[in-house]
């Protein structure tokens, strides 16, 4: 016999009240240096690598010269995925002042895009409508007049032109003061790639010094880009006026990759193997989502609850076979019956 509507309720809301005690209790007994501090150590190393890569783009031999491509590409990926996903949620510090700092420079300085906007639309919509069909389903990275691979080895590559574009777009609705701000902010991270290429590397003009920029800036964008997608579409969608609670949301609407030492350092735990763990407490660090994996994996399966996990060349094949029905068509809506 199926429970009552305020049964199902009541289910969900214990589920996810007994999981976040088991999860504040492991939080609560962690220090300083695992709640902030590997993260921080990460985003630091990110940024002191920086020189060396401008260094190595002024020699004349092809083996440095792709090394310091790399070097830049890898430090402005941690800085603007891994940087920016924390501070949109306010995980890089106890201090709500020092947070809406960080998510300036991370977000707008270094990511070329809106603090305000960005934040909106990852945590406000994103996260709290994960899957739902209209407001949180990832349609953002959806683009159907491509063709598959063009969308999925070639669009991504133009991530770092479009992205301000988008952003001065976004924030024409926004107080006069922020809009200042924004732009400046976004223009003084510009400008210092810029300037750090032409006197420091070498380059002869701002044309050449600006197309560089943006040529490692799009070193790992494809990867990123399928990421997104693969975390989400193709899994359970949901109406906005019927949707279940938070717990099964995230059970039957989110997907773990793999670790992968690369990915896990450049993107962070909680974008790529721990993202499950995320969505569930999405004011995690990277390190700390890591952590309490093993608690929230081992409660989903006593509770016989979904805890979606499949590998990225997995997830790969199936969007190639199945681009049109995951990523033109309409998604279907799932009806999960007894836990609404």
């Amino acid at each position: 016999m199926g429970m009552s509507g305020e049964e199902q309720w009541a289910d969900g809301e214990s589920r996810m009240q007994e999981l976040a005690a088991l999860v504040q209790r492991e939080t609560r007994s962690c220090s300083w240096w695992e709640r902030h501090g590997v993260d921080w150590t990460i985003l630091t190393l990110a940024l002191s690598i920086a020189p060396a890569g401008f260094l190595l783009l002024g020699s004349d031999s092809l083996l440095p010269l792709s090394l310091g491509f790399l070097v830049l590409g890898i430090a402005h990926t941690v800085v603007s995925v891994k940087g920016s996903h924390l501070a949109s949620h306010s995980s890089l510090s106890q201090s709500k002042s020092w947070n809406k700092v960080w998510a300036v420079f991370f977000i707008e300085v270094c990511g070329s895009f809106t603090a305000e906007k960005g934040t909106y639309h990852h945590v406000k919509l994103h996260h709290a409508y994960t899957n739902v069909i209209g407001l949180g389903d990832s349609s953002v990275w959806k683009v159907p007049f491509f063709p598959r691979y063009i969308y999925l080895f070639l669009l991504p590559l133009a991530l770092p032109f479009l992205t301000p574009i988008v952003a001065i777009g976004l924030i024409q609705d926004l107080p006069v003061l922020t809009v200042i701000r924004t732009l400046s902010a976004i223009t003084l991270g510009m400008w210092a790639h810029c300037w750090l290429l032409i006197r420091v590397s070498g380059f002869q003009s701002l044309p050449s010094a600006f197309l560089c920029m943006m040529l490692y800036k799009a070193t790992f964008t494809i990867p990123y880009i399928h990421i997104n997608i693969f975390q989400h579409i193709g899994l359970a969608m949901f109406s906005p006026t019927k949707k279940p609670k938070r717990i099964y949301q995230m059970a039957h609407g989110v997907l773990n990759l793999p670790r992968n030492m690369f990915f896990d350092w450049s993107f962070g735990h909680s974008f790529i193997n721990c993202h499950v763990e995320h969505h569930l407490f999405p004011m995690l660090t990277d390190h700390m989502c890591l952590k309490v994996k093993p608690i929230v994996s081992k409660y989903f399966k006593q509770h016989n609850i979904p805890y979606n996990e499949d590998t990225y060349l997995s997830r790969l094949r199936l969007f190639i076979d199945k681009y049109e029905e995951l990523m033109v068509y309409a998604p279907q809506l799932t009806e999960l019956v007894g836990i609404q």
